[in-house]
């Protein structure tokens, strides 16, 4: 009998390699059907913690006989008692996950996407939350684009490679996650981008001012009409004509979300302007790289959340409403009620309008990505 720790890195790793994973999460039920561990493999039962602290016995039919079982809850403390209560109850492999659903939220799954002559570009996964993030690398610099606040990470991969980061860029203020940029420019001496119309009061380089950002052999276009939709100073970025990192505008399978602003008829007009105008001249060959992805189904055969845009303009009904009209009462009407949680905090955080220490991040963190606007199957 053996009660064993797993950490995040390595439930993410069966979770990307499609290992099967059978889950017993303690947390109330609000929170399960909130946010959970999912995956093509992933098998997960609820049982609250508190319905199991007079024992195990009425659960122990309802777990499988000859699989591992992971325990899961918020921060780990209720997932080692259960965990231990079932071995001690007779099973012979389970185990419980360091650092519960908040180290789960936290991890970040590195992988090399794409490599030619001029660059080698990383996606980093946030498997937890949904959120994507990218390092380019040419000759010996980086540029980074929507990095987390786990700085560690970047730095490590640069490190590993022999580059300098000097360029980083977000392509929108983030609702749902505290970006990292700021502070991995600062700590790194890099020069940080993002549009001035996101309303940010620190000090970086306005994107409004650069039609191209250029370093070593890479040729970053910073879409020379804007890419506004999600927010009004949502950008997109083309780089060597080759990859689209698109930001919250264009997902694997979906539009970004016009809604959060209070304004979702007048920025789904912007949206529409966006698709039907500038991404439209874009070429079908372009790999789409976005910077949320709904469900690990949009991750393709080659092991990273992206396609190219011609199969996106294919299969996304939105994209394929060239009426106006209708374009925006179907956005409007996709966009929902449920906004990312505590997204007015984050973005005021992301703004620097108000400090956080690392556990309010850590907290307000906590949960899905709202922030896709799917077409329904």
């Amino acid at each position: 009998m053996s009660l064993n720790e797993i950490l995040a890195n390595e439930v993410a790793n069966k979770v990307i390699n499609k290992e099967p994973l059978f889950i017993l999460d303690v947390r109330n039920e609000t929170d399960y059907n909130d946010w959970k561990v999912e995956g093509e493999t992933v098998t997960s039962i609820n049982v609250p913690y508190f319905d199991l602290l007079d024992g195990v016995d009425e659960l122990l039919p309802k777990l499988p006989k000859d699989q591992p079982i992971l325990v899961v809850c918020a921060k780990e403390g209720s997932s080692k008692f259960v965990a231990e209560s079932l071995v001690e109850a007779g099973l012979t492999n389970v185990s419980y996950l360091s650092g519960g659903m908040k180290a789960w939220s936290e991890y970040l799954y590195p992988t090399t996407i794409y490599h030619d002559e001029n660059v080698k570009v990383y996606q980093f996964i946030r498997v937890g939350k949904g959120c994507l993030s990218y390092m380019i690398i040419s000759e010996n610099e980086a540029l980074v684009i929507d990095p987390s606040r786990f700085l560690d990470v970047y730095e490590n991969v640069a490190n590993n490679d022999g580059v300098k980061i000097s360029h980083i860029v977000d392509s929108h203020l983030h609702a749902d996650h505290i970006s990292g940029g700021r502070d991995l420019a600062n700590r790194v001496g890099a020069k940080y981008y993002m549009m001035k119309s996101e309303g940010a009061i620190y000090d970086f380089h306005a994107l409004e001012e650069y039609t191209h950002i250029e370093f070593e052999k890479v040729n970053l276009e910073v879409l020379a009409v804007k890419t506004p939709g999600h927010t009004p100073g949502s950008v997109s970025f083309l780089v060597n004509d080759k990859l689209l990192f698109s930001g919250d505008t264009i997902f694997v399978g979906g539009l970004g979300r016009p809604d959060l602003g209070g304004k979702a008829a007048e920025w789904a007009g912007d949206l529409y302007e966006t698709v039907f105008n500038k991404v439209a001249v874009i070429a079908d060959e372009v790999i789409v790289l976005p910077g949320h992805y709904a469900s690990l189904d949009e991750m393709n055969s080659e092991g990273f959340v992206g396609d190219i845009l011609g199969n996106i303009r294919n299969r996304n009904e939105m994209m394929k409403t060239k009426d106006k009209t209708e374009f925006i009462e179907k956005v409007a009407s996709n966009a929902g009620s449920e906004t990312p949680p505590n997204y007015e905090e984050i973005v005021a955080i992301n703004r620097g309008i108000i400090p956080a220490s690392d556990e309010k991040k850590q907290e307000l963190e906590i949960g899905p990505n709202r922030c896709a606007l799917h077409h329904k199957h």
